[in-house]
């Protein structure tokens, strides 16, 4: 179903209210285009998605990245009325306290003026280092968002010769590669040889499509073999 967007005053805040798919190509675009025609300077924005049926890996990234853009600007982004899917979601990928969710558009505004609540405690130790790459502003901003939260540091970026600085002055345990920065070679081979006591993790050619649920928990497991290996 395409994505389907309604936007509305409601109080200091805009209120956009979604239906269907928010995934990864033109769904994406129209509610990044919805945004950004808000004034920034200060916004709140409250996305309403008891009507969205499906948000892919992409998605789950075009939603942290709208909220650092905003909170970068001195606003905010609440998310309300979450549809069973995209609870679960943030549920299983432990960004709930990430992207925070409210029963209705009323407590969503309401928690603007509200202190923020200090995020819980990771299960990693910090001083595990990950460099991410890939071409993809929302797939790293996931990437970023989902390994942090199970207590990683994590540096991203989608330049390949950033890249490849980043592993050899840092020193990771992990370099993830998007389909993106996979299919450039040279910058491959870079890193292969450039961080050569760094585990490589390939990420699927379908990762930002696929269920963000799903998706997101099976490369945790797999970040979290890698490293104890």
């Amino acid at each position: 179903m395409q994505l389907k967007l309604q936007k509305e005053d409601f109080g200091d805040a805009a209120l956009i209210r979604c239906q269907g798919r928010i995934v990864l190509g033109e769904e994406i675009r129209a509610l990044q285009h919805e945004a950004e025609e808000i004034p920034l300077q200060g916004k709140k924005v409250i996305l309403e998605l008891a009507e969205v049926s499906f948000i892919d890996s992409a998605g789950v990234g075009a939603l942290v990245r709208l909220l650092g853009v905003l909170r970068a600007h001195g606003g905010g982004l609440k998310l309300c009325r979450l549809s069973p899917f995209v609870a679960k979601v943030l549920e299983v990928t432990n960004l709930r306290s990430v992207l925070p969710s409210y029963a209705s558009e009323q407590e969503a505004l309401q928690a603007f003026g509200q202190a923020p609540q200090r995020e819980k405690e990771s299960f990693e130790s910090v001083t595990t280092r990950i460099v991410c790459t890939d071409d993809s502003h929302d797939l790293l901003a996931y990437l970023k968002a989902l390994l942090a939260r199970s207590g990683y540091e994590v540096l991203t970026t989608r330049r390949p010769s950033e890249a490849l600085t980043l592993v050899k002055v840092t020193r990771p345990h992990l370099v993830i590669c998007g389909p993106g920065m996979q299919a450039n070679q040279v910058a491959m081979d870079g890193l292969r040889s450039g961080a050569p006591g760094a585990r490589l993790l390939l990420l699927p050619a379908d990762f930002s499509a696929a269920d963000a649920g799903h998706a997101g928990t099976h490369l945790v497991e797999q970040v979290r073999t890698l490293i104890a290996s």
